[in-house]
């Protein structure tokens, strides 16, 4: 009876559910809150950058603008998503290596297992696809047809 209630809900999470657009939608969230963080303090987040003796700060800061609010948009609608997903999982792994090892500072510590459960998320989105919801596959029919 367990294998058929998880092949009932299975069923309904990847075919027509929302809750694989919820899902990217959350994850989305917090890039997009922390790219809106950076576009409005960049002085701040260079800053930061260099204070960590890293090069380049006005690059890294277009980087990561780049990442976090095209990404989340893009990750929120379902576009290339796996690709999308999979760019954002390494960035977060990179930046909890980069800004959050000093595990021994419990704040630091916090950060850099939120990063990982992030990127463990994004992953899923990886290995599962978008889902139903998402600009991805309403242009998988047609490229089927085209096919």
């Amino acid at each position: 009876m367990n294998s058929n209630l998880n092949a009932h809900i299975n069923a309904n999470i990847n075919s027509r559910s929302a809750v694989p657009a919820i899902g990217r939608t959350l994850i989305a969230a917090i890039f997009l809150v922390s790219g809106i963080g950076k576009l409005l303090a960049p002085g701040a987040t260079m800053a930061y950058i260099g204070s960590l003796g890293l090069p380049a700060p006005a690059l890294g800061l277009i980087g990561a603008l780049v990442l976090e609010l095209a990404g989340a948009v893009l990750l929120a609608v379902g576009y290339k998503t796996r690709l999308v997903a999979l760019l954002l999982a390494a960035y977060a792994v990179v930046t909890a290596l980069i800004f959050h090892h000093a595990l021994a500072d419990q704040n630091q510590m916090f950060h850099f297992l939120k990063n990982l459960a992030m990127a463990g998320g994004l992953l899923q989105v990886v290995a599962f696809g978008p889902g139903a919801f998402s600009v991805d596959s309403r242009r998988a029919p047609a490229q089927r047809v085209a096919a």
